[in-house]
């Protein structure tokens, strides 16, 4: 059972952070069938200085996580969106992505877009970022049009 859910701006440095995100990692690596389709951040790109990296911690046990990369001229992109699969459809996150559009406001981006996959694993994912607004677009920033991936895009108010 979940304890009271706490949000964290994270260094990364905590071991049970680095092992989340290891097995976030991981387990991207065994659903993306090609390798050049995944675009998962690992812990050292996850604390370059254009990302804030957001957990979500009950009691001492890290239940999810996001993160924000500024690309420049207010434009965010949404990284690193994981629940741990044992507490998945409890809405966590949807409370991280509120989370991470709100700062994302307070800072003054004017939108945010993302990367998913395509496979059926991320239809839940893509099923949340419709339900909160983000619509699908064609690739942004670094990325190329690929058939294992879906873009999506927000304006922000």
């Amino acid at each position: 059972m979940l304890q009271d859910l706490v949000i964290r701006l994270d260094t990364i440095t905590d071991p049970a952070v680095v092992a989340f995100l290891g097995e976030h990692l991981a387990q991207m690596r065994t659903i993306t069938s090609c390798a050049e389709s995944m675009h998962a951040l690992d812990v050292d790109e996850l604390r370059a200085p254009e990302v804030t990296m957001w957990t979500m911690w009950s009691g001492d046990e890290v239940v999810a996580s996001g993160a924000l990369k500024d690309l420049g001229d207010g434009h965010g992109e949404l990284k690193s969106m994981r629940t741990a699969p044992q507490h998945t459809r409890r809405g966590l996150a949807s409370k991280m992505l509120a989370h991470i559009l709100f700062e994302a406001e307070q800072r003054g981006f004017q939108r945010v877009s993302l990367e998913t996959g395509a496979e059926d694993f991320f239809a839940p994912a893509r099923k949340l970022y419709a339900a909160n607004g983000f619509t699908e677009c064609e690739p942004f920033g670094s990325y190329v049009p690929d058939s294992n991936s879906v873009f999506f895009t927000r304006a922000l108010t």
